[in-house]
């Protein structure tokens, strides 16, 4: 997520440069074709290209309003995870009676969120964080999933026993989370938790595994394939034809303005063409690289600085006074 002011002309037009080039190339040779080799033929009527304009554009909106959505259902998922994460925190301190008990609790819950969020973070064949854009732009920040082990993370929060089981397991999030459970019990029928308190924290337990599972489900589950191609083939059959539209705009004013431009007023529909059809094809860039909120990229959900926020607290309230300050990120990009 880029938590600075804004991402700047410069980095947006470098991020997108590459279908500018192609563009331009495009639109230079459309219109030297018709205005140098005479092929008067290519001119398409304005009116067709304003249709299908519009339509790609509502196109466009529909896509990116969707994906939009799946970046705030994200985003709404990983905030409930952070109040019930202090909740747990609170329950576990004030309801179990051994200190003991209470922080293996706790950091086990964090080995939760360590195991989550580096689930979060393994790459799905539709993620668009391997296209050479976002390639190039992800050398402004590091991912610290991909700089640190799932291992040496677990080494901090749970036994070697547990680190082994939770490291062999499919899912290893919810095997944590089966781990708690079968923690809880164990407290129970040592009479060291009462049964109502077991009840509460089972609740929030449950809880816990309704909000994992509606992150695997943003995860696991694209932006339907079939309305993301409908948007990339629209959008490029509108860039072809755009500046053979201008041209057919353009053409008539060839000789009816005087001066340097007189009978070369058609050039004129290389840059419009090109600004517009940008427009369009960054548009359809900005959505699909929103529309898979956990894979890397620098418009993700910062789940890895919502786990250090969360650790932060939730070791406070074991009244630890050894935790580390947390390092000031080099850049706006917050992972």
């Amino acid at each position: 997520m880029h938590a600075g002011r804004s991402y700047t002309f410069t980095e947006f037009l470098l991020w997108t440069r590459r279908p500018l080039y192609l563009l331009i190339l495009l639109d230079v040779a459309l219109v030297a074709l018709y205005q140098l080799g005479g092929m008067h033929w290519l001119a398409v009527p304005w009116n067709v290209i304003f249709m299908l304009g519009t339509s790609v554009a509502l196109i466009a909106g529909f896509k990116n309003t969707q994906t939009y959505n799946r970046l705030w259902e994200a985003q709404q998922v990983w905030a409930s995870i952070t109040a019930a994460s202090r909740l747990w925190g609170t329950m576990s301190r004030d309801y179990v009676a051994h200190p003991e008990h209470t922080r293996r609790l706790v950091y086990r819950h964090l080995a939760w969120l360590t195991a989550l969020r580096y689930q979060m973070r393994e790459a799905k064949p539709w993620e668009t964080v391997q296209l050479a854009p976002n390639v190039e732009y992800r050398k402004r920040y590091d991912v610290p999933e991909q700089v640190r082990t799932l291992d040496a993370e677990l080494i901090k929060y749970v036994t070697p026993e547990e680190r082994a089981r939770i490291l062999g397991a499919g899912g290893k999030a919810t095997e944590v989370l089966s781990l708690q459970g079968a923690s809880l019990r164990q407290l129970l029928d040592a009479g060291d938790l009462p049964q109502a308190s077991f009840a509460e924290l089972q609740r929030v337990l449950r809880d816990l595994h309704d909000q994992q599972a509606r992150s695997e489900r943003i995860k696991n589950y694209p932006y339907p394939r079939q309305y993301a191609v409908i948007n990339v083939i629209f959008v490029r059959i509108l860039c072809l034809l755009l500046p053979l539209g201008m041209i057919d705009l353009l053409a008539p004013m060839n000789d009816t303005v005087g001066g340097a431009m007189a009978g070369h007023r058609v050039w004129l529909a290389i840059p419009l063409s090109v600004l517009v059809s940008w427009m369009y094809a960054a548009l359809d860039q900005v959505g699909e690289s929103s529309a898979n909120p956990f894979e890397g990229g620098a418009n993700d959900i910062p789940i890895s600085q919502l786990c250090t926020s969360i650790e932060l607290d939730l070791r406070l309230l074991l009244d630890e006074r050894d935790i580390p300050v947390p390092q000031v990120p080099a850049s706006p990009i917050v992972m």
